[in-house]
C-alpha cells in the first residue's frame, strides 16, 4: 500500500472543515471540492490494485483531483467564503499532488 494513500485520506478529513464553510455559500463548490477530493482517495486506491497503463491512468486522474481541490479551495477564499485556509492543508495538497506527479 502507498503511503500516499492514508496520507490523503488524512487530508480529507482535515477538509471537512473547510467544506463546511464552502456549503454555507455555495453548495455547488463545496460538493465539487468534496467529490474531488474523494476522487483523490480513490483513484489511489484503484492505481494500486492496477497494473501499466490503467495504474498510470488511475494515479493521473487522482493527480487531477488532487489539482481540483486546491481549484476549490482557491475559489472559496476569492469568493470570500472562508477565510485563509490552514497552510498545513495547503501544504498536504501540495505532497499529494508531488507524489502522484512522480507516480504519473
Amino acid at each position: 500500500m502507498l503511503r500516499i494513500y492514508a496520507y490523503a485520506v488524512e487530508t480529507l478529513k482535515m477538509l471537512v472543515p473547510v467544506l463546511a464553510a464552502i456549503a454555507k455559500h455555495d453548495l455547488k463548490l463545496r460538493d465539487q471540492t468534496r467529490e474531488a477530493g474523494a476522487s483523490v482517495v480513490m483513484n489511489i486506491a484503484e492505481g494500486m490494485g492496477s497494473r501499466g497503463r490503467l495504474r498510470q491512468a488511475r494515479y493521473n486522474t487522482a493527480l487531477g483531483s488532487a489539482r481540483e481541490v486546491v481549484a476549490g479551495i482557491d475559489v472559496a477564499e476569492a469568493y470570500g467564503y472562508v477565510k485563509a485556509v490552514d497552510p498545513e492543508v495547503r501544504a498536504r495538497m501540495n505532497r499529494i499532488i508531488g507524489t502522484l506527479v512522480k507516480l504519473v
